[in-house]
């Protein structure tokens, strides 16, 4: 939004920018329509620069709490697949089957891992999660689990 100043160079120094912001501002409100989420992506990002401790940075605050809220429940993000997650971090560092023997068991138990014969079990979570330096919460890891 641009607003268009009329007035002397003295007047516009005096301008105080919180009161701009605070005559200009939307209602605050929950977020139930894409309407009202355009809307407030808008003013997110009209407040985007707000000088820090400012009514304005509290305001864009609990507008992001509004977003985040609206978006966590009309564009859900499901968990990863566990064994779609292995295979990732398998290719982005490089490893083979055989790296991950040390913490599934021999090559044919890996096989049935990652060819979905056989589920992962905690323990085998647990270890990789330790080996590689992944997430250790198993309890976000949905999916087939013994």
């Amino acid at each position: 939004m641009y607003v268009r100043f009329v007035g002397s160079h003295r007047q516009y120094d005096k301008i105080d920018v919180e009161t701009i912001y605070e005559e200009v501002a939307m209602e605050l409100r929950p977020i139930r329509t894409g309407k009202d989420y355009q809307a407030a992506l808008t003013e997110a990002e009209r407040l985007w620069d707000a000088p820090e401790k400012s009514p304005a940075a509290d305001r864009l605050d609990v507008l992001v709490m509004l977003i985040e809220d609206y978006e966590r429940r009309c564009f859900p993000i499901s968990d990863p697949d566990p064994i779609e997650f292995l295979i990732h971090v398998m290719e982005s560092r490089g490893l083979a089957r055989r790296d991950l023997e040390p913490y599934i068991g021999q090559r044919g138990r890996v096989a049935d891992i990652l060819n979905r014969t056989r589920p992962l079990t905690l323990e085998m979570i647990r270890r990789l999660a330790e080996g590689l330096n992944l997430e250790s919460s198993v309890d976000r890891l949905p999916g087939r689990i013994t």
